[in-house]
């Protein structure tokens, strides 16, 4: 039985339909499935899906999620970064281990960290000394947090057992129980010294942060 083949001028309608259709529908399923996610994630984790921002009376401090400097002796200090904690730039050295300026960069912040917490140089943790991939890793090991209690309550004049006793209580478990080490964030440490009443305030009002 011999079949005659579609004219073209019934083909001719069908592309048109596909080529207005087809569009409307990656459009429409892109646009509500976008929609669909900001408004479950704005309910169901409103905190992240607004940048975990950490705030005091009324006032943005800074994101959980994002690293920043230090100056002052009195707070607790980050993971060094190779993109100088900015966030449009975040990115890692790319250097190899056996990159002759990273071991001296890390020889000499060996050295720099030593001498700012009064510990030996064979002492300084690992992160202390390394950059994350992102350069804005937010957290430090319990053990970079425990290296800097003393020097932290020097400046403060506080009981070295009352810094400790606050880098316990901000030290975060592994993630769900297995990934990663255990951690403390930064930034909420040092929010918490502040909060202690010890007259060290410069958080949000620029005496923490290096030019």
């Amino acid at each position: 039985m011999n079949v005659s083949p579609v004219s073209s001028s019934y083909r001719e309608p069908l592309r048109w339909r596909a080529a207005v259709v087809l569009p409307l529908l990656v459009l429409g399923a892109a646009a509500l499935y976008s929609l669909l996610s900001t408004l479950l994630a704005g309910a169901l984790f409103p905190a992240q899906a607004n940048g975990s921002l950490l705030q005091r009376d009324g006032r943005v401090l800074g994101s959980a999620l994002v690293a920043q400097p230090f100056a002052a002796p009195g707070y607790f200090q980050p993971r060094p970064s190779a993109a100088k904690f900015d966030p449009m730039a975040a990115a890692g050295s790319n250097q190899a281990r056996s990159n002759p300026e990273l071991q001296q960069r890390i020889a000499d912040a060996r050295a720099s960290v030593a001498a700012r917490d009064g510990v030996a140089p064979a002492q300084v943790a690992d992160d202390l000394l390394t950059q994350s991939g992102s350069g804005m890793d937010p957290d430090i090991s319990v053990a970079a947090a425990q290296q800097q209690v003393a020097r932290v309550a020097k400046a403060r004049e506080l009981p070295v057992a009352t810094v400790a006793a606050l880098v316990a209580a901000q030290a975060q478990p592994r993630q769900f129980g297995v990934l990663g080490q255990p951690r403390v964030n930064v930034l909420a440490l040092n929010l918490a010294l502040d909060g202690a009443g010890n007259g060290e305030t410069g958080i949000g009002n620029g005496e923490k942060q290096k030019p």
